[in-house]
């Protein structure tokens, strides 16, 4: 079968046999990430780009037309993160720039080497859903993605927090524990193409583990996982330090299909069971903000913008929160015996959630990008680039927003009939399917209430 063929096939197909591994296919895609000088070189460019960003800010022009640093973090670096989450899952995160420092400090004897505390283990995910809240908050409502200084002080702020946490416990404890961004990442990397999994027959004869534990000269796994340890898409960086560590050659690169996982694990996510609710609500608010409407909305509660957009991102997220139990219980089934309780409408709203997520942060580029070659003139004195400003209509951006969200919902139909035609068959009354598949209607169509 010619590989194209089989990639096809990986990508439709329900059988995990059928997944395709791109590291026999293209082997130079495995030589590329095992080799850490070619990290080094990708991350050397994030690094550069995020220095370009703080001194831009802190020391630039404070009118956002006139500094770069605002559009190159929200409009530029934030959508490709985002659309990266569908490609290659929390692969940005092992070229992250932010705990660049806290590894330079490690690597250096800079650390107290302490060993990740329980309370952090078992709360951080309680801790990192909340700062997402708080970013998402201070970015509307402090007016973040227009604020030079602003922007650099929060990449400030996630820098000094990885840090701090690199100088008391030993590898990247905030990545794997209490980043916001990987939080969303790895809770959007569920729904990846590709899957960075172990050969579990090569791993039963290991006996050295230094996926995890290192050896001399070379860093183990950064997140605790090890190759042999990485079950799921939430915590893996696919950083690469494995493959350099691994002389079985276990470690493959999966091209699957994209539901797969959430199909598999069907909401047990505790990640998702928090994200997923809070990012639907927060992007009805954002939309609905952006929206004439909410000037009415406004008038109507008459209280400031702080106040008013805080009481939406509440009411959105209880909103969510509501549909989503209430969906649970349309489906009748919450808890099996092999695994436990698990909510089967999270795995369902997901596609929705991040293809939200992406028009939302595809529109503030949309609305940008016209701009960009003229605030660059402005802020170095060019005056060849302020005449190339251009804009791009509004109708075909809500076009293709309508588009990438209608595709979510018929991803969450889809997930919910592999769902009730596969472990649970017959166990899903007719008429609690179609309500079901109202609900996921229900939330579509307020998304285009919003955005058109």
């Amino acid at each position: 079968m010619l590989w194209w063929t089989k990639a096809i096939k990986s990508l439709i197909s329900s059988n995990e046999g059928e997944r395709l591994d791109l590291f026999r296919i293209f082997p130079g895609v495995r030589r590329f990430l095992a080799a850490r000088h070619h990290y080094a070189y990708l991350r050397t460019g994030g690094d550069i780009l995020f220095i370009l960003i703080v001194i831009s800010g802190l020391f630039g022009p404070r009118d956002p037309s006139s500094n770069i640093a605002v559009f190159l973090s929200w409009g530029v670096l934030w959508p490709a993160i985002v659309l990266s989450w569908f490609f290659v899952g929390r692969m940005w995160c092992g070229i992250c720039p932010f705990p660049g420092l806290g590894v330079f400090l490690q690597r250096r004897g800079l650390t107290l080497n302490l060993p990740v505390p329980k309370f952090l283990q078992k709360y951080g995910v309680y801790t990192s859903v909340f700062l997402l809240a708080l970013i998402i908050w201070i970015e509307v409502v402090a007016g973040l993605d227009r604020s030079p200084v602003g922007t650099s002080l929060f990449a400030l702020s996630i820098t000094a927090g990885a840090t701090l946490l690199a100088v008391l416990f030993s590898g990247q404890s905030w990545c794997r524990h209490l980043c916001p961004l990987g939080r969303i990442s790895g809770a959007a990397a569920t729904l990846s193409i590709t899957e960075f999994r172990p050969d579990h027959d090569r791993c039963r004869v290991c006996k050295t583990f230094a996926c995890k534990r290192g050896m001399e000269g070379k860093r183990g796994c950064p997140v605790y996982l090890g190759a042999y340890s990485v079950q799921n898409n939430l915590h893996c960086l696919v950083c690469g330090h494995c493959l350099a560590l691994c002389d079985l050659d276990s470690p493959q690169l999966l091209l699957r299909n994209p539901y797969s996982e959430l199909i598999r694990n069907k909401g047990r996510y505790i990640t998702c069971s928090y994200i997923v609710p809070f990012l639907i609500g927060s992007q009805l608010a954002r939309f609905f903000r952006h929206n004439e409407a909410y000037g009415y909305f406004r008038s109507w509660l008459n209280l400031p913008d702080a106040m008013s957009f805080s009481l939406l991102l509440v009411v959105g997220f209880v909103l969510v929160l509501g549909l989503i139990k209430f969906g649970s219980r349309l489906f009748g089934i919450n808890e099996d015996p092999m695994f436990g309780k698990f909510s089967p409408l999270v795995p369902i709203l997901i596609p929705m959630a991040f293809t939200g997520e992406l028009v939302y942060r595809l529109s503030y580029f949309a609305d940008g990008v016209g701009g960009f070659f003229p605030t660059i003139g402005r802020q170095f004195g060019l005056e060849n680039l302020k005449r190339m400003y251009f804009s791009i209509p509004d109708f075909p951006v809500q076009i293709l927003s309508a588009f990438f969200l209608l595709n979510g919902a018929i991803a969450g139909v889809y997930i919910l009939w592999r769902l009730c035609l596969e472990d649970f068959e017959g166990m899903v009354r007719l008429r609690n399917f179609i309500g079901i598949n109202l609900l996921i209607v229900l939330i579509l169509t307020g998304y285009l209430a919003v955005i058109f």
